[in-house]
């Protein structure tokens, strides 16, 4: 039997993506060993990041500022802005280093099941956005059936308020590395319409 506050850690760990019961109960366990070196600096840091991250009103990224870096900075004013479901997104692209543009988070992708429609994601802000001398619109959504149904919604309603906008999708298909008979038909299928 634990005590009540740590039952709540433990619960409160076990609610963060990819840890469930058990590892919430060895974090906590990790955490309470060394209180001093491991649970002072996390409380500090979580306080610190509630205190100060906020969501941009630009493009939807997190960071201590508002607009966040990439916003702000003018030399990422190219005219191109790539479209992404999540922040993570965001994150992979600029670990990759290959965008040097900006981005507009929409914050999920259109599903029935979950009930999440247009309205509930910021295509709205993008559309807002168009006016800011943008040429093109690079959709890095994921080849899902929700991501697909979020890029072609989106298309539509940029092409219907601003046809001269270029709209541009990930190229998609064989992985480098991956074996042919190991990819699913869908993929191999996209990978034949789109070579070159």
């Amino acid at each position: 039997m634990h005590s009540p506050e740590l039952e709540t850690l433990m619960k409160a760990l076990a609610r963060l993506p990819g840890v469930g019961a058990r590892s919430a109960r060895r974090i906590a366990l990790h955490l309470l060993r060394a209180p001093d070196r491991n649970l002072a600096p996390l409380m500090t840091a979580l306080t610190r990041a509630a205190e100060t991250i906020r969501t941009c009103n630009v493009c939807g990224n997190l960071d201590s500022q508002n607009p966040c870096a990439i916003c702000a900075d003018p030399r990422r004013a190219d005219g191109t802005v790539c479209v992404v479901a999540d922040v993570n997104d965001l994150w992979a692209f600029e670990r990759a280093g290959m965008h040097r543009g900006q981005y507009h988070v929409l914050g999920g992708l259109l599903s029935a099941l979950s009930g999440v429609g247009p309205d509930e994601l910021r295509v709205a802000e993008l559309l807002g956005r168009l006016g800011e001398n943008i040429r093109e619109i690079i959709l890095a959504l994921p080849p899902t059936v929700d991501g697909q149904t979020t890029a072609h919604v989106v298309q539509e309603r940029v092409h219907h308020d601003f046809p001269n906008v270029t709209m541009t999708s990930l190229a998609v298909g064989v992985p480098i590395g991956g074996a042919l008979e190991y990819l699913d038909e869908g993929t191999l299928r996209l990978a034949m319409h789109a070579r070159r």
